[in-house]
């Protein structure tokens, strides 16, 4: 009689336990989610953020997979990944739209408000204002894309560029055609080449143009310039969308749903932007982490 009950007794302490194993098996086997991203400091921003989303409130598994902005379209379309939230459109990533735009499933704009384009300092030699009160002259002249061959010693014939495949290169060959800047070279690298050659040539007050875009961090850190482009070339406002594969709808529906709905504002990527900078680039997902802490009423409007 004392061991039926001492196995009773078992078996009430037991099974609640057993249920609540189950529950967490369950939540932690909801399957892998696969991103690609472009290594540029806005989509290392919100490719974390997404992540971090996905893992932490969802109890999804999530990689992130760095490509080029190329191998970043193909990868969706096969679907060899489930998605990106890296789409800049309608002007940047235009060629690789139409390429595979047709077997993705675009989301439409998950932000609004963001531009590219050749880029100057726009700071002065010394003071920024005068005894006058009024502000000096910045110590680069060129107002406008045109205006690069009246100057091009001064910018030693050089537009620093980021990396070959980024939409935003094609658009500054295009541009160097268009406005004939044959004297002029695109140098190629990356973000991180692009952002120390400024930080040199500002430090220096020397002339530079590099290619650039916003939300980014530098805009924050340095008064800067888009040089007009009466051609529009690199189009006008631009928004980065959400792309995902075909079928991810059916088989992963709270995903979809998520990702439907991630919206936010170019300030809100700005300040996750600048906190992942502060740290070197170093703890993204640290950072995405203490942006959720940090906006709960948008986690409300994104989970499904």
């Amino acid at each position: 009689m004392t061991c039926l009950k001492d196995k009773r007794l078992w078996l009430i302490f037991c099974i609640p336990i057993f249920i609540v194993c189950l529950a967490m098996s369950a939540q932690a086997d909801k399957g892998k989610v696969k991103l690609a991203y472009v290594q540029w400091s806005s989509e290392i921003a919100s490719t974390n953020l997404v992540r971090a989303v996905l893992q932490e409130e969802m109890n999804y598994q999530c990689e992130i997979i760095p490509m080029q902005a190329d191998e970043m379209w193909q990868a969706v379309a096969e679907g060899q990944v489930d998605g990106m939230v890296s789409a800049w459109l309608p002007n940047t990533q235009k060629e690789y739209y139409e390429e595979y735009g047709e077997q993705c499933v675009d989301l439409g704009p998950n932000l609004e408000g963001a531009r590219t384009g050749l880029v100057v300092p726009n700071v002065t030699l010394g003071r920024q204002t005068a005894a006058t009160g009024l502000r000096n002259k910045p110590y680069i002249t060129a107002e406008s894309i045109a205006d690069l061959p009246k100057y091009k010693d001064k910018f030693h014939r050089i537009i620093v560029g980021i990396d070959p495949e980024a939409g935003i290169m094609h658009n500054a060959e295009e541009a160097m055609e268009e406005y004939g800047l044959d004297d002029f070279n695109l140098t190629k690298g990356s973000e991180q080449t692009m952002t120390r050659a400024l930080d040199r040539a500002i430090s220096r007050q020397e002339w530079i143009v590099v290619t650039g875009w916003v939300p980014h961090w530098k805009f924050a850190r340095w008064e800067l310039k888009f040089l007009d482009d009466p051609k529009n070339v690199f189009g006008g406002e631009e928004h980065i969308n959400t792309v995902v594969r075909q079928g991810l709808e059916e088989d992963m529906p709270e995903v979809y749903e998520f990702l439907d709905n991630f919206y936010w504002e170019p300030e809100d990527m700005g300040q996750l932007m600048v906190w992942i900078h502060d740290d070197e680039g170093q703890y993204p997902y640290e950072k995405a982490l203490r942006y959720i802490r940090t906006h709960p009423k948008q986690m409300d409007f994104w989970l499904p």
